[in-house]
């Protein structure tokens, strides 16, 4: 709520401008003048694979504490080590050592060699992908999944899946297993693998959304023009009616928007 004008902002506004559009964040203008509760902050998972493993990972690694502190404890100690650069964000770590995947391992004699095709699909969901070189596919929800469905209504995406990896296989991969189980970490349901990004623009895109058809967004790719240059007049006339903090916030959503780009 703006309190000189007495002014609530909806929380539904969006910037517009030529055909694009762009999600504002949870701003105090946005709060209904008889709210008492603070606004939320929304609270993000991350979750990354290494799908070839680590030094950590091996006896020679755990011997020398590569990716695990030597103590347990709240005094441990990762100066001296691969996670060195988050030492100074220590007392905000919890480190898990010595866990395993069971599930990712061979439980039948056809499942041998399957290794690197069940890791990925256990990694997350922590159950025994079902062998299939089919549409039949069966493993589980995986942990991101289940946390976007419970907390992803208070961001416009509830969850999206990036991968560095070409994700463009079909059918059958290898030991009798279908590529679905490599091609995404994630799981909506045992039997729905998630759609994973890998192409940066698209994953833009999806977060900013920058053009009401894809003409639009294709218009706009080959003028190479930055999304807030359609922006400009939206931003000045909404700036004009925030307080100093919703301001500032503004403003640093257009920078994290410049610095994607």
């Amino acid at each position: 709520m703006n309190y000189l004008t007495q002014r609530t902002l909806p929380r539904r506004t969006v910037l517009k401008g030529l055909g694009a559009t762009m999600s504002l964040p949870l701003l105090d203008a946005m709060i209904p003048l008889n709210a008492s509760a603070a606004p939320v902050t929304p609270k993000n998972l991350i979750a990354i694979e290494v799908v070839h493993g680590s030094a950590g990972s091996t006896q020679y690694g755990q011997s020398k504490n590569l990716w695990s502190p030597t103590t347990v404890g709240t005094e441990f100690d990762i100066s001296k080590n691969i996670l060195a650069p988050l030492h100074p964000y220590k007392d905000h770590l919890t480190i898990i050592s010595n866990t395993d995947v069971h599930n990712a391992e061979a439980f039948t004699a056809p499942e041998i060699g399957g290794d690197h095709f069940r890791a990925s699909a256990v990694f997350l969901t922590q159950a025994h992908p079902k062998q299939t070189q089919g549409s039949d596919v069966f493993v589980g929800t995986s942990l991101d999944q289940i946390y976007a469905k419970a907390h992803g209504q208070q961001t416009p995406l509830p969850s999206m899946q990036l991968s560095i990896e070409n994700v463009d296989q079909a059918g059958g991969c290898s030991y009798g297993y279908t590529c679905a189980y490599t091609d995404t970490i994630s799981w909506g349901s045992p039997s729905e693998p998630m759609p994973m990004l890998r192409d940066p623009r698209m994953a833009f895109e999806a977060l900013f959304g920058t053009g009401a058809n894809p003409e639009d967004r294709r218009q706009r790719m080959l003028e190479r023009r930055s999304l807030l240059d359609f922006f400009s007049r939206s931003v000045s006339q909404l700036q004009r009616g925030l307080s100093t903090v919703d301001g500032r916030r503004l403003d640093q959503l257009m920078t994290h928007v410049r610095e994607i780009e």
